[in-house]
């Protein structure tokens, strides 16, 4: 076993905390000060493969992704121009749902990313046992239902896989295995071991029953560790690899948006967020384990002890940005490359000259959350007009934005529903937030105050608390996560354009039913529908 290393005195406020932050789409490792000041990033992008003979995977490299996050780290120490001997602790957060199998030597033998989609048809399977009522045990139990769970993976293995399921002996997510691969130590935290649907709400603890209903092993769970605890230091063979001292903390980390939240400072029950990215989140902290009855709401456990989200989420909301972008604003995207400004800030310009509500335009993209029966329409646009004047690239644009906050609106009014929680402000962060009009029409559709942090990484520095919070540098999460955020900027709503988008929500919800027919009619293509559906 490595000793710890001494940090220098908290009190001097000298040194630095890391973050190994492992997203969908890219891998970083962030350098903060004490203060929680961005210093240095070394970031690099991954891809997770899917096995052209298993439809649905998305293999996890194990060894190339190790190699990489390595890399990553030695380029964020160059950059921050640091000693590693000045990093006090080290944690680790990654995209929910991926899990990694260990052999009884500690060898990480398999692994897949969040989204692998591998095991519908074990899916359905589970879904039929206890007279189709277990999906609904395992919700209740652990805010998850099984279409991204990793009972029917674990099960997958077994029918397809089973010299891989017989040698595995310990499971983890992504983030506890960097953090194994760091300090040889494993152990999972209840924020994103949360999403196996394998692990209780109430006591943030296995359930061991779900697996033996389930007709899976129970042997292969790791150690439960909380949020900010030391779990091990850096060993020496990993300390040559990636550039770190052998001896630092390292720090049991977490799921990617409960340590967002702590970095914006969502830390008490009732607190609201809308996370803006690839997708978007609306979370909703709730001071009790309470699930939907409906089932159309996700509740994970927070980094914060005792309590849980409750998490909706709007599909492909910034991927569909993206596209609108691409395949359509060839033009702009010349136009700000020579103004020197952002593509969707010219975009945002124009479309500021449009009326609120689109002249009537209904973007089909995402559904409100149906976490139970989860599926979309086909992509569209419905109430186009043939006037330039009225349609054009302007009016799509805006129409989208005004989409994405009505999507949003609903997933919090679902999850006001079941729990009871009415926010009073929304805290708006992600890539969406750095559009001003965006927050406008935000706040305009939920009626409530938004609030822009002044946060680039709010994963990484929620992260980089967790590691601070082991190293004894900080008292608490809850108390540093509020301490540590700061606010650039407020949207109160427009009263007369809250009552057009109420209007306008009731209209997109109808519209999007009957969307929804023709995709189960078969005359249109979903989205996205959810494995075992």
């Amino acid at each position: 076993m490595t000793t710890l290393c001494t940090p220098a005195s908290p009190a001097a406020h000298s040194g630095y905390l890391m973050a190994l932050d492992a997203g969908t789409g890219s891998f970083r490792a962030v350098i903060f000060d004490i203060e929680g000041n961005q210093l240095a990033v070394g970031q690099a992008e991954w891809r997770h493969l899917a096995d052209p003979l298993i439809p649905g995977s998305m293999a996890f490299d194990l060894e190339k992704n190790w190699q990489l996050v390595c890399n990553c780290i030695q380029r964020a120490l160059a950059a921050a121009a640091i000693e590693p001997r000045q990093i006090h602790a080290v944690a680790a957060c990654s995209m929910r749902e991926g899990i990694v199998l260990y052999d009884r030597q500690g060898k990480p033998i398999w692994a897949c990313a969040n989204v692998d989609a591998r095991a519908s048809r074990e899916v359905s399977e589970l879904k039929e046992l206890h007279d189709n009522g277990f999906e609904s045990e395992v919700y209740q139990c652990s805010g998850q239902t099984l279409a991204l769970s990793a009972m029917p993976r674990l099960l997958w293995l077994a029918h397809h896989r089973p010299d891989v399921y017989r040698r595995a002996a310990t499971l983890t997510m992504i983030s506890d295995w960097l953090a194994y691969m760091l300090s040889g130590e494993l152990a999972v935290d209840p924020s994103n071991a949360g999403t196996t649907g394998m692990l209780s709400l109430a006591s943030r603890d296995w359930q061991r029953s779900l697996l033996d209903m389930a007709g899976l092993r129970a042997d292969m769970l790791s150690p439960v560790r909380e949020t900010g605890t030391v779990l091990g230091a850096v060993t020496g063979p990993a300390a040559q690899a990636c550039g770190l001292l052998a001896g630092t903390p390292v720090v049991t980390g977490g799921g990617d948006v409960q340590l967002g939240s702590l970095g914006l400072g969502i830390v008490r029950p009732g607190q609201t967020a809308v996370l803006g990215g690839t997708f978007w989140q609306q979370v909703v902290n709730l001071p009790a384990p309470i699930t939907d009855p409906d089932m159309n709401i996700r509740v994970n456990p927070h980094v914060i002890p005792g309590m849980v989200q409750a998490e909706s989420i709007s599909f492909f909301t910034g991927l569909t940005m993206r596209w609108f972008r691409d395949a359509f604003c060839g033009e702009e995207k010349l136009i700000a490359e020579r103004m020197g400004v952002d593509t969707y800030s010219l975009l945002e310009d124009m479309a500021a000259r449009v009326p609120a509500g689109s002249y009537g335009v209904m973007p089909i993209f995402s559904d409100a959350m149906r976490f139970k029966n989860w599926y979309h329409a086909a992509p569209s646009f419905i109430n186009l007009s043939i006037d330039p004047e009225r349609c054009n690239k302007q009016t799509l644009f805006r129409a989208l934005e005004e989409n994405a906050a009505i999507v949003s609106a609903c997933n919090l009014e679902q999850i006001a529903r079941f729990s009871g929680v009415q926010p009073k402000s929304v805290v708006f962060a992600g890539g969406g937030s750095k559009g001003k009009l965006w927050c406008q029409i935000l706040s305009d559709v939920t009626g409530l105050t938004v609030k822009v942090p002044d946060v680039k990484e709010a994963t990484a520095l929620g992260c980089a608390i967790a590691a601070g919070v082991g190293a004894g540098i900080y008292p608490s999460l809850a108390q540093t996560g509020e301490r540590l955020v700061r606010w650039q900027r407020e949207y109160q709503p427009n009263v007369e354009n809250h009552q057009l988008y109420r209007q306008m929500k009731a209209s997109w919800q109808a519209v999007y039913a009957d969307q929804l027919g023709l995709v189960d009619n078969g005359l249109t293509t979903s989205m996205w529908k959810a494995p075992g559906l």
